[in-house]
């Protein structure tokens, strides 16, 4: 542990990633665990922009559960632990995978919001912004003015990820002298790459996870454990150090 608080406080461009781990202790659950999303969903009749597109109505419905999931989640504490070390200048920036908006929440600002953020929304047709709380979510699928179908501006398997993020995210990645990877299992493709990316420029690599995945055996530290509890102590060290 100490170790790894040496490392981000002597590193000079330390950037951050994280997935749906880093939110399970603020009770949205992942995708990919027994009590996950996919597991309540199939991802192949859910995941999709062509499911999205094929009948609205039905995928909504899962938005809505998630929507309201999401609405009231708190911060944990690695989201203000985050926020805390990049307002002391050690961290840089956060790419996150996660469309909750916790990020925002804990206060963190430089955030690359790979995937979107549920509380933005947009006509498919005459593409007018929404706020979600601007959504009614009683009569599914919720329609603009015009008539044309309301969708999360979150990306769905199948769409791209939106130019500026992805470009902004794979320029950090390039930049980064360490990189730190919180609660996600690396395997969606192109956010998988940026770890990659970074170790072959010679950043180091730290993954805190509560299991394996697939950049572990790329990583030089791993910690083992709850992201809150991890990053709570990881703070306290790097304030000793101080």
């Amino acid at each position: 542990m100490k170790n790894v608080a040496e490392e981000i406080k002597n590193s000079n461009f330390c950037i951050v990633l994280t997935g749906a781990g880093i939110s399970t202790e603020s009770g949205i659950p992942d995708f990919r665990s027994k009590d996950g999303i996919w597991n309540r969903y199939d991802i192949n009749e859910y995941g999709y922009i062509q499911n999205f597109l094929e009948n609205p109505e039905k995928i909504w419905k899962m938005l809505k559960d998630m929507i309201l999931n999401m609405e009231k989640a708190e911060p944990n504490k690695a989201h203000y632990a985050l926020a805390e070390m990049e307002k002391s200048g050690y961290i840089k920036a956060i790419i996150t995978q996660n469309i909750d908006n916790l990020h925002k929440k804990a206060g963190s600002k430089n955030i690359i919001e790979f995937h979107g953020n549920f509380t933005k929304m947009k006509c498919m047709r005459c593409e007018r912004e929404y706020e979600y709380n601007q959504i009614k979510l009683n009569d599914l699928p919720p329609k603009c003015e015009c008539n044309g179908i309301i969708k999360p501006d979150i990306v769905f398997f199948g769409e791209e990820i939106p130019r500026d993020a992805f470009l902004k995210s794979f320029q950090l990645a390039n930049k980064c002298d360490l990189f730190m990877i919180i609660g996600t299992s690396c395997e969606v493709y192109p956010a998988s790459e940026l770890p990659l990316i970074a170790k072959r420029r010679g950043a180091k690599i730290i993954e805190i996870n509560q299991e394996n995945t697939a950049l572990t055996s790329v990583a030089d530290y791993v910690l083992r454990g709850k992201a809150g509890i991890i990053m709570e102590q990881l703070l306290n060290e790097i304030k000793i150090l101080q």
